[in-house]
């Protein structure tokens, strides 16, 4: 399992996020406590967006407590909405290409969780990716493909019925083939406006995922774990919901894939 946080509302600081409260993404990579693994240590990586449509992107495969460039940036670079994730692998290599987030034109995506039994079914798994999206297809994990699956599957115009199409195409080869549990998955994914975030499990228990306005701040924080201990404020994600939030505007909606293709059928 990994670890995420994103911001969306007022620019700050990306240290405000990542490296400064007690409990922040980097205390996470080595501390987490509301996941099966406390490290996460497995890569990391920042999505930001700024003037440009296209979100800035800095991946690596060290471990964040180890790379002081990630510590100069964060205290340098300001945004209005960013997403930052810190990998712990399930099974696929310690690269850069399968650090998250994702990022493909002005759309930016990064997971925690699991298809189970993946590697049984991998190869089907890339069959769904469209020839069009095949392209950026660089690493080979699981998250990636579900990312370039839901964009072939109208993220575009429809973010929550594109995603629901393809966590359904990806949970019906993991039923098939895979072990449980067959899906565990929080992900937040942006185009550079709106700020989307997905809780969801084929069983009881979805990753942790929470939220929280600061006044002070301006702005949204959406996060695996609460950036602060005892912190007040903290409202978790229900499960089984897909959220968008738009500046201090957030609406929560049930998110069902397979009822969604059930439905399509």
């Amino acid at each position: 399992m990994c670890r995420w946080a994103a911001y969306i509302g007022q620019p700050i600081y990306l240290e405000e996020i990542i490296s400064r409260p007690g409990h922040s993404l980097v205390e996470q990579s080595h501390c987490a406590n509301q996941c099966h693994s406390t490290v996460n240590g497995d890569g990391f990586g920042i999505a930001w967006y700024g003037a440009r449509p296209e979100p800035g992107l800095y991946r690596d495969m060290l471990p964040a407590w180890g790379d002081p460039n990630l510590k100069s940036l964060t205290a340098h670079v300001q945004s209005s909405l960013f997403l930052a994730h810190v990998r712990a692998s399930t099974g696929t290599a310690t690269s850069r290409n399968n650090c998250h987030p994702f990022a493909v034109g002005k759309w930016s995506f990064m997971h925690n969780g699991q298809f189970g039994g993946y590697d049984s079914y991998r190869r089907d798994a890339e069959m769904l990716i469209p020839e069009d999206f095949y392209p950026h297809r660089k690493g080979a994990t699981d998250s990636e493909a579900l990312f370039l699956v839901a964009l072939g599957e109208g993220l575009e115009e429809d973010p929550k019925g594109a995603m629901e199409r393809a966590t359904a195409r990806m949970e019906v080869l993991a039923r098939a083939r895979g072990i449980e549990p067959y899906v565990r998955l929080t992900c937040a994914f942006s185009d550079g406006k709106r700020l989307y975030a997905i809780r969801y499990a084929s069983d009881d228990f979805a990753p942790t995922l929470y939220h929280r306005w600061s006044v002070s701040r301006g702005g949204r924080a959406v996060v695996s774990e609460p950036l602060e201990t005892g912190e007040v404020g903290w409202e978790q994600v229900p499960q089984g919901t897909f959220s968008t939030f738009d500046g201090e505007d957030m609406k929560v909606e049930p998110f069902r894939p397979l009822k969604a293709q059930q439905k399509a059928a």
